[in-house]
């Protein structure tokens, strides 16, 4: 890790240099700080005194020595206090000269193995705290991040922050290194605990307004962007923007990072009217630095704002002018004209021109059939997503799903992608539910769930929808007693998330209902409809055709509980969907318009 400033996005796992140059500065005139270096001033090589014996003259010197004797003499070897650091330098220049990272790690950990036998007791040694980052750095190139863990987890408990600026160095790095790789891991909220205690440290020791605590303060926001924590991101990002204000000129590139990023949060929360004019500043700013490409990809997001609003004219000017930038800088096969093919195609099919609109999904897709070189598998595996999202609006399901079969190939072996991948799982679940694959579409939304449990996301309001969808395939499965556990999880998360007045919300409470009475549990799906005629009646309004439908099931159930206990209930079907004469399709079609993923 480089000095108390944050890594940038996305999270990059790199051997740390020597932390000489990168000391903290608690005053910004400070021109000659105490500093302890890691590696000492000296020729690169240990001393002869015991770390390696000159051959005996005599004749038992030339027998190979026994495995138990050379362990012990490596062993010994460790206490000699030049062995750490120049074991260290070799690791790093095994690294430097791309011998492989195997050689690597074997010279770190022995390096950290002498750096601990060295230490004084009772002086927490920076010089170990470095070497454990190497070691777990290393551990993350071989992709073995789980190994990494306790490494770093080690390391972060080596130096003491009130010894001074050195220690804080070394403790803001630790953090900052773990939660980049409980990210690599998918484990977003370790990750942002590891982020905030960083930050924590930063701004003890660089004070609240630094240009770095707002580095910092930026990085943490687009963690918490990504584990769709909003609100704990918007407050964030707003520091970041009264921190650069002050340290940095007026139009800065600095300024503009903020405000694509809270533009990015604006719209995530439906502020779409604040988003267009972050994104408004933020172009001007890269006008200001001569920075066409970046221009472009901001009039693509203002393309999305504006449809959004449905300002589809305005819209499709913003879609032009990128398109235009983009096919003259990058040629017309690079993955950002797809892109911009892409949300061409989302407009016109929200414009009623389908056949545009397919034209544009085929364009795209031909691009990204034969990707120029550089293009990365995220970047494919996005534009085949959204692609999807089309082809189910044109009620191609099975065409959607091997768009998403393919960009689960592309994700598969990438870390850092449990989340995406997860996404990607739960619309596939969606995909076999339309066609009547509902064993496939368990299978998927449980793999979706498992990897947002996993992750971190399972309290947000999209880990509650899945779990609604889910326990709709077990409904379609007449695994009836498991549904009714997806249910109810699904209504305590989207409660507390959305509140009891969303659409969402209703929907599980409607589905939860219907599950108790196939239960036999009349009493209970009574309460549950009870209380959702009170909330339309009181908040919501009785306008909503939804309304007369609960009201009958409502008096259908109350006049069932009269009766006695042993008649048979009404069909589950029947009870989730009223209008049970319509065809399964239609049906289908009814209850995904309300739950499902469309964009």
């Amino acid at each position: 890790m480089p000095g108390l400033v944050s890594v940038k996005t996305p999270p990059r796992i790199s051997i740390p240099e020597d932390n000489n140059n990168h000391q903290i500065r608690t005053t910004p005139d400070s021109t000659n700080p105490k500093t302890t270096p890691p590696v000492q001033r000296r020729p690169p090589s240990p001393s002869p005194s015991s770390s390696r014996a000159k051959p005996s003259p005599d004749r038992s010197s030339g027998k190979k020595k026994s495995p138990e004797k050379q362990l012990l003499l490596d062993e010994s070897s460790l206490d000699n206090p030049d062995l750490g650091p120049f074991l260290l330098k070799l690791a790093r220049d095994t690294i430097a000269a791309g011998d492989g990272p195997s050689k690597a790690l074997d010279y770190a950990l022995r390096a950290s193995k002498s750096f601990e036998r060295c230490a004084v007791e009772g002086e927490p040694s920076l010089d170990l705290a470095m070497c454990l980052h190497v070691v777990a750095a290393i551990y993350c190139s071989l992709g073995r991040f789980e190994e990494a863990i306790p490494v770093l987890d080690r390391a972060i408990k080596v130096p003491e922050v009130s010894r001074g600026a050195d220690h804080a160095l070394a403790a803001f790095s630790g953090y900052m290194q773990l939660g980049d790789t409980h990210s690599m891991l998918g484990q977003l909220d370790r990750s942002i605990e590891c982020y905030k205690e960083g930050l924590k440290i930063q701004m003890e020791a660089l004070g609240d307004t630094d240009p770095r605590v707002a580095e910092t303060c930026r990085y943490l926001a687009e963690a918490h962007v990504q584990a769709m924590q909003f609100d704990e991101a918007d407050t964030l990002c707003k520091r970041t923007l009264e921190i650069h204000r002050v340290h940095s000129a007026p139009a800065s590139l600095e300024e503009a990072a903020d405000r694509r990023l809270m533009a990015l949060i604006c719209e995530a929360k439906g502020d779409y009217e604040s988003a267009l004019e972050h994104l408004v500043l933020a172009s001007m700013a890269m006008i200001a630095n001569g920075q066409d490409n970046e221009v472009a990809a901001i009039d693509l997001s203002i393309g999305n704002i504006y449809l959004s609003l449905s300002r589809f004219d305005e819209a499709v000017f913003s879609y032009q002018k990128a398109l235009t930038v983009f096919k003259a800088s990058k040629g017309d096969n690079h993955p950002a004209v797809a892109s911009v093919f892409v949300r061409l195609a989302d407009l016109y099919y929200k414009t009623g021109k389908l056949r545009e609109s397919r034209s544009y999904c085929e364009n795209a897709l031909r691009i990204y059939a034969k990707p120029v070189p550089g293009t990365t598998p995220e970047d494919i595996a996005s534009g085949m997503t959204e692609i999807s999202a089309i082809y189910e609006s044109f009620n191609e399901p099975e065409e959607a799903l091997k768009l998403l079969q393919k960009s689960m190939k592309l994700l598969e072996d990438k870390p850092g992608q449990q989340s995406t991948i997860a996404g990607v799982e739960a619309r596939m679940g969606v995909m076999f539910y339309m066609v009547g694959r509902y064993e496939e579409a368990r299978g998927a939304f449980e793999s979706a769930v498992a990897k947002l449990r996993a992750s971190g996301e399972r309290k947000s309001a999209f880990f509650g929808v899945v779990l609604n969808q889910m326990g709709l395939a077990c409904v379609q499965l007449f695994k009836i007693d498991e549904a009714a556990e997806l249910f109810e999880e699904a209504r305590e998360i989207l409660e507390q998330e959305c509140g009891p007045c969303h659409q969402d919300t209703l929907g599980v409470y409607s589905n939860l209902a219907a599950t108790y009475d196939a239960l036999g549990r009349v009493e209970d799906a009574i309460e549950i409809l009870e209380y959702v005629l009170k909330l339309r009646e009181e908040k919501l309004g009785t306008a909503n055709p939804d309304f007369d439908d609960e009201k009958k099931r409502l008096a259908e159930l109350l006049k069932e509980a009269g009766r006695s206990r042993n008649k048979k209930a009404k069909s589950l079907e029947n009870l989730i969907d009223p209008n049970s004469k319509r065809t399964k399709k239609e049906a289908s079609s009814k209850k995904w318009s309300a739950f499902g993923f469309r964009s």
